[in-house]
């Protein structure tokens, strides 16, 4: 995700673009492609000079980062993230954040399922929603500035939500699909199948996010996990009741069900 925000970034021509990585080929490469204009292993020279700071971390790595640099900002530099989970990770940032610097809490719903600068595009985020997690201490001015950014690098819609929201709605919209898709296909390990020889536009559709970042996704899951029990509970509860109409014969609610859902469908576009 940072190659490819370094990509989209700039096409904006900024003044200066720079990256922080600790594998230093990355940095090279990333340099010779032109999407940064210098890369550095240390944070501290280009963070004393960055007006805004986007955090390509997983979110605990995130919070760390901010903490461990938090002397090396520049005054009223804007720092956000991209990741996945938003209550926790903005609240204990804010707990320590001095005043004349600001984190505003974004999560671009875009990505691959593959990592590394060479699987990166500026294209993924054309289309795509962005959303912020604003709070109270966040300046309008800071959040439109972000959100113009989002939409010239081609984000279709911009999204704001409170951090405890984003978590909520996320956990149904994102992370529980991800579950699905990874309990779907290691199903066909439980029923002892070669599934490759009968496998069909829908199963590969329901089980692309299952080549899955495992370490990222721990992470994530674990952290919103109150959440996410809650969607697996409406999941459960659901797959239960069409179970149960087929153990009954129920024609009249698995039709309903699925026409219903159909709509649904459309509607997403």
């Amino acid at each position: 995700m940072g190659g490819s925000y370094a990509m989209a970034l700039k096409e904006l021509n900024p003044k200066n673009l720079w990256a922080v990585d600790i594998n230093e080929d990355t940095l090279k490469t990333a340099e010779e492609m032109g999407i940064i204009n210098k890369g550095y292993t240390k944070p501290e020279v280009p963070l004393k000079d960055s007006d805004i700071v986007i955090i390509a971390l997983y979110p605990k790595s995130a919070l760390r980062f901010v903490k461990d640099y938090i002397n090396s900002f520049k005054s009223g530099a804007i720092i956000t993230d991209i990741g996945g989970i938003k209550e926790e990770i903005v609240n204990e940032i804010n707990s320590f954040l001095p005043d004349d610097l600001e984190f505003i809490g974004g999560h671009p719903m875009a990505g691959k399922e593959k990592q590394g600068l060479k699987y990166a595009s500026k294209d993924i985020f054309t289309g795509a929603s962005y959303i912020f997690t604003p709070v109270e201490r966040n300046k309008e001015k800071n959040i439109q500035l972000l959100e113009n950014i989002a939409r010239k690098i081609g984000c279709k819609n911009t999204v704001r939500v409170n951090p405890k929201q984003h978590d909520e709605i996320i956990a149904l919209t994102s992370h529980l699909p991800h579950v699905i898709a990874v309990s779907l296909i290691n199903s066909s390990d439980i029923l002892n199948l070669e599934t490759s020889l009968f496998v069909g536009g829908s199963f590969k559709d329901g089980t692309r996010v299952a080549e899955i970042n495992s370490s990222l996704w721990v992470e994530l899951l674990i952290s919103n996990k109150k959440n996410i029990l809650n969607t697996l509970d409406i999941f459960e509860n659901n797959i239960k009741m069409i179970k149960n109409a087929i153990m009954e014969n129920n024609c009249d609610f698995i039709k309903s069900e699925f026409e219903k859902a159909s709509l649904k469908r459309k509607e997403l576009g």
